[in-house]
């Protein structure tokens, strides 16, 4: 079990921020969590990475993975501390825009069309950005079995994963913050 105080503490002190703020989701907010500050520090990408692997206990799929760049450091992490409990799992990345050279890829990773996938996501709101990646996993023959974030902004993510079928758990919501959605 993973120390959900410390991650808190940690997102509390590094990522949560008070201002005016457009989102990635052109929304505008009086508060903006900047989870890389806490998935690019060595210590929260620990607690991450054991939050994360608590929540796909029991339901390991093959990979994990979510749209670049801020799902990089968190599949990273996952895979870190997944290697170090010698449980068989792969990440893959999925890019914004496709590279314009080489193959040419949205996908990157070592999978086979067929294969499992958990997307992973650092802060949720609309939900825009990861059902995105689940498009493209899935034009690559990846079968999506639900969504996990560090953090739900209760804005419509959930419901808008729901409304095509896959399932958003979380390590926190904004209210763990003690911050109303909206």
């Amino acid at each position: 079990m993973y120390d959900r105080d410390a991650l808190q503490r940690l997102i509390r002190e590094k990522a949560l921020r008070f201002g005016d703020f457009t989102l990635a989701s052109g929304k505008r907010a009086k508060y903006y969590l900047d989870c890389r500050e806490v998935t690019l520090d060595a210590q929260g990408a620990r607690l991450v990475g054991e939050g994360m692997l608590d929540l796909l206990s029991g339901a390991m799929p093959a990979l994990v993975g979510g749209m670049a760049i801020g799902a990089d450091p968190i599949t990273a992490a996952i895979l870190t501390l997944a290697g170090i409990r010698g449980v068989s799992l792969r990440g893959v990345m999925v890019r914004k825009e496709a590279k314009q050279h080489g193959t040419g890829k949205f996908v990157e990773g070592p999978f086979h069309a067929g294969e499992s996938l958990v997307v992973v996501e650092d802060v949720v709101t609309t939900g825009g950005s990861s059902l995105l990646a689940i498009e493209r996993c899935e034009a690559v023959g990846l079968k999506v079995k639900r969504v996990l974030a560090i953090i739900d902004r209760l804005e419509g993510g959930r419901e808008a994963f729901a409304a095509k079928g896959y399932e958003l758990t979380t390590l926190f919501t904004v209210r763990d913050f003690e911050i109303e959605a909206g």
